[in-house]
């Protein structure tokens, strides 16, 4: 009895000490096998982000166009001795581009802009038309400088030989109609006062006026140094 009681739980010590290696014998997953087997995701070669060339950015220096130096114009606007006023707005184009050292640092086509200083519409009595403007900005490649240029002044031309004319022909009339009437002391009489009358006739008639149509070519200078920035490029 002793015996048979030994055998029974000797086999059922052993069954329970078995058992983990017979569910291991039928397919469960083993903890080492599992943490060993690869990973076929991080075996892969990572890509290569491809990345756009950055666009190379424009580079400028500073150059300082001196005093003194002229700028050709050709004018955009128009003025007049008649009919402009003060502080009307003038503007202009380079018809010549302005270089330093070589180099074009004002190309041909640049803009200028200014107002009208004066304008004096002709006189009956004296004093010629003229009309007076000024240049106080630049524009070139897209950038606004301003600027001191000298002054401009345009004046009607003089009519004194027209007048002389005038008064000489009012003369002769006179002497010629004086003779007629009075002989000799009539010509003198009447001299005079063809004379005054042709006078009368100048004094009556207004000068000839003073107009820049677009177009009229100007030229001014700069009466400051001016730094612009060019692209070096």
């Amino acid at each position: 009895m002793t015996k048979l009681l030994c055998v029974i739980l000797g086999g059922a010590i052993f069954a329970t000490g078995c058992g983990p290696t017979a569910a291991n014998s039928d397919g469960a997953p083993d903890a080492t096998t599992t943490g060993t087997a690869p990973n076929a995701a991080a075996s892969r070669p990572a890509p290569v982000k491809e990345t756009a060339p950055k666009a190379s950015l424009p580079s400028y220096r500073e150059v300082t166009i001196p005093s003194g130096t002229t700028l050709s114009l050709s004018l955009t606007s128009a003025v007049a001795s008649d009919t402009s006023k003060v502080e009307d707005a003038v503007s202009a184009e380079l018809i010549q581009a302005v270089t330093v050292d070589g180099r074009d640092v004002l190309p041909a086509g640049s803009t200028v802009s200014g107002q009208v200083t004066s304008a004096d519409a002709s006189a009956r009595v004296r004093g010629r038309a003229q009309v007076a403007f000024r240049f106080n900005s630049l524009t070139t490649g897209g950038t606004k400088y301003d600027i001191q240029t000298a002054g401009l002044s345009r004046e009607a031309p003089a009519t004194k030989g027209e007048d002389a004319t005038k008064i000489g022909i009012g003369a002769g009339v006179g002497a010629a109609v004086g003779g007629l009437l009075g002989g000799k002391g009539g010509a003198a009489k009447g001299a005079a006062v063809g004379g005054g009358a042709g006078t009368g006739v100048v004094l009556a008639t207004k000068g000839q006026e003073m107009r820049l149509a677009p177009g009229a070519d100007v030229t001014t200078t700069l009466t400051a140094p001016l730094t612009v920035r060019v692209s070096t490029r």
